[in-house]
């Protein structure tokens, strides 16, 4: 009788919670089991000059093989490359998550003897990718729109020096409004402890000074646990990212592990004491992935689709405006093309009309008067083109 009453007291318990249940709380399960099905993309690309280790990085990264075709070129060879824009794309799948991983690649980047704007392709490629993600956006078919707009720029700075180069600040600072840049120390390896530290202080030192906006980390929430803050802590004073790559697996103290065997000793990629490999793929894949990709829908693009549409409202403007002035001097018939005059003189006479139609409503009464004597000067060539009068006395 006791383990009844029981029973009928935990069945009116759970009997009430389900009153009280409505069941939006499943809500986050929904979008999770939505979200796997469709899976993700993300695009990264990589610049930097040869021989920093891009290719290896990614990798490493990723653990996949995504050059293996590629092609090395002799030093003649690459002093006359051009800037190319190389894409690699591979499905990879994780315990059930499918993610479509695009790599962007630029070979030839800071080879040339004269790198002159050596960044303009690069820069040009990502406005395409925005291009035609706002076409497609405002297209008729909406529900399949592949996304391949750049979320992140893992720029690569070369250890040999005393900073950033001049290329490296020109670059960073034609970009920082386009794409997440993260700027990534290469070889490691060959710097002591020492002076990465003292390196990685004077990069972020000239980068704040040159106003380059890189990727900034966002501030942890306050329910946030301590190990978490401390983490993303550590990722913001590792800025820029000392890394080593290397797909080669040796045999360190007993263990199989990825890294490099120099004579004197082992540099091994995945250890935090040798390099911040670890923090670089964590900060890509395991926390900030949709950050990066959040930044660009909400900033990098919003700004592009901003400007893309400012653009056509003020030709749309113009276009009314110069209808209307057309329509007031009552000139209906098309503008003579002037002879001899060539494209540069056209396109200042344009300049000049359009700035004549920005101009107030109180300096509008000159503009009137040529229109009047433009009207004019078309009556008499039209009179001249008929022909003379006839003689009234002769008829």
């Amino acid at each position: 009788m006791e383990k009844m009453a029981a029973n009928s007291e935990t069945n009116s318990d759970s009997e009430d919670q389900d009153k009280e249940y409505v069941g939006f709380a499943t809500l986050p399960n929904q979008v999770h089991r939505k979200s796997v099905k469709k899976g993700f993309d993300f695009t990264l690309m990589v610049a930097g000059e040869s021989g920093l280790g891009k290719s290896t990085l990614v990798n490493s990264l990723f653990l996949t093989d995504l050059y293996k075709d590629r092609k090395l070129l002799n030093a003649e060879e690459r002093i006359t490359q051009t800037v190319e824009i190389t894409k690699h794309t591979v499905d990879i799948e994780e315990k059930g998550v499918k993610l479509k991983l695009t790599i962007v690649d630029t070979p030839g980047f800071g080879d040339a003897v004269n790198n002159t704007e050596c960044w303009k392709s690069v820069a040009d490629y990502i406005d395409q990718q925005f291009e035609q993600y706002f076409r497609d956006e405002s297209g008729l078919n909406r529900k399949n729109i592949q996304d391949n707009r750049v979320h992140c720029c893992l720029y690569f700075i070369s250890p040999f020096g005393h900073g950033l180069r001049p290329l490296d600040v020109e670059f960073m600072k034609a970009l920082h409004e386009k794409v997440n840049i993260v700027p990534i120390l290469a070889k490691a390896d060959t710097l002591t402890p020492n002076e990465v530290k003292k390196k990685k202080f004077k990069i972020r030192e000239e980068i704040e000074q040159y106003g380059i906006k890189i990727y900034q980390f966002p501030d942890c929430d306050s329910d946030e646990d301590e190990d978490f803050k401390q983490q993303d802590q550590e990722l913001k004073d590792s800025i820029p990212f000392a890394v080593i790559g290397s797909n080669t697996v040796v045999e360190a103290k007993g263990k199989r592990v990825r890294g490099r065997l120099y004579p004197w000793g082992i540099v091994e990629v995945e250890n935090s004491a040798h390099c911040d490999f670890v923090k670089l793929r964590n900060m890509l894949v395991r926390t900030h992935m949709q950050d990066l990709k959040d930044v660009t829908r909400e900033t990098h693009y919003e700004n592009y689709r901003a400007h893309c549409i400012q653009s056509m409202t003020r030709m749309v403007v113009k276009e009314r405006n110069r209808n209307k002035l057309t329509r007031e001097s009552g000139t209906d018939f098309p503008i003579p093309v002037i002879p001899g005059a060539n494209d540069t003189e056209t396109e200042k006479l344009i300049r000049e009309k359009d700035e004549e139609v920005q101009r107030p409503h109180l300096e509008c009464e000159p503009e009137h008067t040529y229109g009047l004597k433009q009207d004019e000067h078309s009556s008499l060539e039209l009179h001249s083109a008929l022909g003379p009068d006839p003689d009234p006395e002769t008829s």
